[in-house]
C-alpha cells in the first residue's frame, strides 16, 4: 500500500475512534474502538502491511524513549516516591492473575493452557514470548497461538474497564479540592531550567534535540550495563523516564519537552500504531479455534485483577476505582496507560486546569503500574511459570 493511503486509512479510524470517546465520555476508549475496527478491517481484506507501509510503525517504536523522557518532565522525585502503593497494588494484581487463571481455571481449561495464559495476561509481549517457547518445547503449538492472541486481544477487556475505573476515579477527584491544592505543589515546572540558550535560539528542533540527547543517555546506559551483566537488569524505557525526571530536576530540561516542539501530536498517534500493529495477527480462524481458551482466561484474569487490587487497595488506603486502574494496566501497559489517562481527564472536564489536577493524580500511578506489570512482573512469572510447564 502507498505509504500516503495508509497514513491516511489510519488517521480517519483514530478520527472515529476520537469521537467515540468524547461522545460516550470515554466510557468507551478510543483504543478499543480504533482496535475493533482495525481487526474487523483486516478480516475484510485490509493489507495487514499498514502500519508498516505508513512508517508510523518504526517511528513510533523509535519514539518511545523520547515520548518517556517527555512524561519524566511532568513528574518529580515527591511524586516517584509516593508511588509505593502502585508498586503494592499491581504486584496484588499480578498474584490475581495466577489464583484466578491458575488456581481455577485449570480445572475449566486445562492445566498447560492455564500456565500458558496467565504470564501473558499479567504483561505483554516478552510474557508472551516466553510462554510460547515453553509451548514449543512441549510440542503445543497450539499453546504458542494462545500466548500470541492474549496479547493481541488483552486490550479488548483492559481498556474499557481502566477507562470506566478512571472516569470514577476523575469524578471523585473533581470533588476534593484539598487533593488538588496537595497536588500543585508537587507538579514540575521551567523555573529552575539552567542549562538552556538565549531564547531568540530555541526553536522546535532545539527542544526536541535535547529530549531526544537524553533518551540516547537511558538506552546507552540500558546497553551498557546489559552488555556487563549478561541480561537486560535496566530496561531502557524505564530508564528514559528517570533521566527525564532527573533532567528535569537538575535543570537541563524544560517539562513537556514535545509540546514545546510542536512533535506531540504525531509521536502520539505513531505510539497508539504501535500498540495496535499486533491485531494483523489475530484472523477469524486462529481465534475461533482458541476462543474458549482465549475468553475463560482472559475473563478470569480480569476478575482475579479487579477483587486483588481492590482488596490491597483497601488496605494501603487507596481509592477503590484508582487501585482497579492500577491492576488492569497488566492488560496493555505502556503507552496505553498514558494514553488513556490523557483521554479520561480530557472527558471528565473541558477547564484546563481541572484536566491537569486529573492528570497529577491518576498519570503517575498508571504510568509506574504499567511499568511494573508488564515489564517486571509479568517477566518474572512467565520465568517462574516456563520452567514448570516444561516439567509438568
Amino acid at each position: 500500500m502507498q505509504p500516503i493511503y495508509a497514513f491516511a486509512f489510519i488517521f480517519v479510524v483514530f478520527v472515529i475512534g476520537d469521537w467515540v470517546s468524547v461522545r460516550t465520555k470515554s466510557l468507551v476508549s478510543s483504543l478499543f474502538t480504533i482496535s475493533a475496527i482495525f481487526l474487523v478491517a483486516f478480516w475484510m481484506g485490509l493489507p495487514t502491511t499498514i502500519f508498516e507501509d505508513s512508517t508510523l510503525l518504526a517511528f513510533g517504536s523509535m519514539m518511545i524513549p523520547i515520548l518517556l523522557v517527555h512524561i519524566g518532565t511532568m513528574m518529580n522525585i515527591q511524586q516517584l516516591k509516593e508511588q509505593w502503593r502502585t508498586v503494592l497494588i499491581a504486584l496484588g494484581a499480578i498474584i490475581g492473575i495466577v489464583i484466578a487463571v491458575i488456581g481455577i481455571g485449570s480445572s475449566i481449561v486445562g492445566t498447560a493452557e492455564a500456565f500458558v495464559a496467565s504470564a501473558p495476561i499479567a504483561g505483554g509481549v516478552i510474557a508472551g514470548i516466553q510462554m510460547g517457547e515453553a509451548a514449543a518445547e512441549i510440542r503445543r503449538p497450539e499453546l504458542s497461538l494462545l500466548a500470541s492472541l492474549i496479547v493481541v486481544v488483552q486490550g479488548f477487556i483492559g481498556y474499557p474497564v481502566a477507562s470506566f475505573a478512571l472516569t470514577k476515579e476523575a469524578k471523585r477527584i473533581l470533588g476534593l479540592k484539598e487533593t488538588f491544592k496537595n497536588q500543585e505543589s508537587n507538579q514540575a515546572d521551567d523555573s529552575d531550567v539552567r542549562f538552556t540558550v538565549p531564547k531568540k535560539y530555541r526553536s522546535m528542533d532545539y527542544y526536541l534535540a535535547k529530549a531526544a540527547l537524553v533518551a540516547v543517555a537511558a538506552v546507552f546506559v540500558s546497553e551498557m550495563i546489559q552488555s556487563l551483566v549478561g541480561f537486560n537488569l535496566l530496561d531502557k524505557n524505564i530508564l528514559a523516564l528517570l533521566f527525564g525526571v532527573a533532567a528535569h530536576q537538575i535543570g537541563f530540561l524544560e517539562s513537556k519537552p514535545l509540546n514545546l516542539s510542536n512533535s506531540y501530536g504525531i509521536s502520539m498517534a505513531a505510539l497508539t500504531v504501535v500498540i495496535i500493529s499486533s491485531l494483523s495477527q489475530a484472523t477469524p480462524e486462529i481465534l475461533l479455534e482458541l476462543l474458549p481458551v482465549l475468553a475463560t482466561t482472559l475473563i478470569l484474569g480480569a476478575i482475579g485483577i479487579i477483587i486483588m487490587s481492590a482488596i490491597v487497595g483497601r488496605l494501603l488506603k487507596e481509592s477503590p476505582w484508582m487501585a482497579i486502574a492500577i491492576g488492569v494496566s497488566a492488560l496493555f501497559g505502556f503507552p496505553g496507560t498514558y494514553i488513556v489517562s490523557n483521554e479520561v481527564a480530557q472527558a471528565a472536564s473541558d477547564n484546563e486546569e481541572e484536566q491537569q489536577r486529573i492528570l497529577s493524580v491518576i498519570q503517575p500511578k498508571m504510568i509506574v503500574a504499567g511499568f511494573i506489570t508488564v515489564s517486571i512482573a509479568s517477566v518474572v512469572l512467565a520465568g517462574i511459570l516456563a520452567p514448570i510447564l516444561v516439567n509438568l
